[in-house]
């Protein structure tokens, strides 16, 4: 089946046809035998609800498993955590082989190959400057828990965390920009100049609904210990574009806010506390009811920087009130 499209495509080829998988419309697709998925494979091989496909624009799509029984692999690796699928890449749900395709990006690879004379220009031209927030949320103790689980349970556990943070995420008016092992990390765009107080507000409410749903796991599975997780949450302005080669580019965020985000979801263990925010986020919020009295300030330093920094932390706990006091646009008080 010859595909025209520019869009990236699943290809299932059997020998009595070819099985095509548009990547578009929507920014996920979920791959099983069970027929509420939007790619139903007939293989007693593959789950009822196997993998998740995820895009985050641009192209770039993440595979994710589900805990499926029998694995999904990526060229012959097992998947055990969310990996970003290539142009031409082999992808085998249990003992069934599909294709990925991605026209836009091999013509990007063949147009920047072609005019390499002109390669800082096309790269420049993809990088814009944006104020946005970024949130990077981590699993506690992750290493702990790679040695004490079988790997059954550590696919299901990883998979099922994923899938939900990832739907939290979408609800919440963002998407999962970078799966990193054990964490990940999340981009809310503002505005030119400014962040209005609903977009605050959203950011807030899926870090309170992760830490439920976080909870809720742990019940969920024989765990050694309670899963746990951090948060840092920075506001700031950071180029937006592609980061990665020409073979293999990567569509996201760089600079110093995205860097600080890290850091201080690091530093929450220092600090004693389950969020750290930067002092910019801090300052947006100070319209908010008892944004004092819930946020406590601290001075640490940060990885990789020469001064001490500001950070604001709280617990999910206090989260929680502070929610629940400011569900009503702060200027209404």
């Amino acid at each position: 089946m010859e595909n025209i499209s520019r869009d990236p495509y699943l290809l299932h080829h059997t020998a009595k046809e070819d099985r095509n998988l548009p990547l578009v419309g929507k920014t996920y697709w979920t791959v099983g035998r069970g027929k509420d998925n939007d790619f139903v494979i007939s293989d007693q091989c593959i789950s009822r609800n196997h993998a998740i496909l995820q895009s985050t624009g641009n192209n770039e799509i993440f595979i994710i498993d589900l805990g499926s029984r029998n694995g999904t692999f990526v060229n012959g690796r097992r998947v055990s955590i969310p990996v970003t699928l290539r142009d031409g890449d082999r992808v085998t749900f249990g003992k069934t082989d599909v294709q990925f395709y991605c026209p836009a990006a091999r013509e990007l690879t063949a147009t920047l190959r072609n005019n390499s004379e002109n390669r800082d220009t096309l790269t420049s031209v993809l990088h814009e400057r944006r104020l946005m927030s970024v949130m990077v949320v981590d699993m506690r103790d992750f290493t702990v828990l790679t040695r004490q689980l079988d790997e059954e349970t550590l696919s299901a556990l990883v998979g099922n965390w994923f899938r939900q943070a990832g739907d939290i995420i979408r609800d919440s008016g963002s998407w999962v920009d970078k799966y990193i092992g054990d964490a990940i990390m999340a981009i809310w765009f503002h505005g030119q100049e400014t962040v209005q107080e609903e977009e605050l507000m959203q950011i807030f409410q899926a870090v309170n609904a992760l830490y439920k749903m976080t909870e809720q796991m742990s019940d969920q599975y024989p765990l050694p210990f309670n899963l746990r997780i951090g948060t840092g949450i920075n506001t700031g302005y950071a180029m937006v574009g592609n980061t990665g080669s020409d073979e293999h580019p990567d569509y996201t965020a760089i600079g110093d806010t995205v860097n600080a985000a890290f850091r201080l979801e690091t530093t929450t263990k220092e600090i004693g506390l389950d969020i750290a925010i930067g002092e910019t986020t801090y300052q947006y919020l100070s319209e908010f009811k008892d944004v004092e009295k819930l946020f406590h300030q601290h001075q640490v330093m940060l990885k990789g920087y020469d001064k001490p920094t500001i950070t604001y932390g709280i617990t999910y706990k206090f989260l929680e009130v502070f929610l629940g006091e400011n569900t009503t646009s702060p200027t209404e008080y």
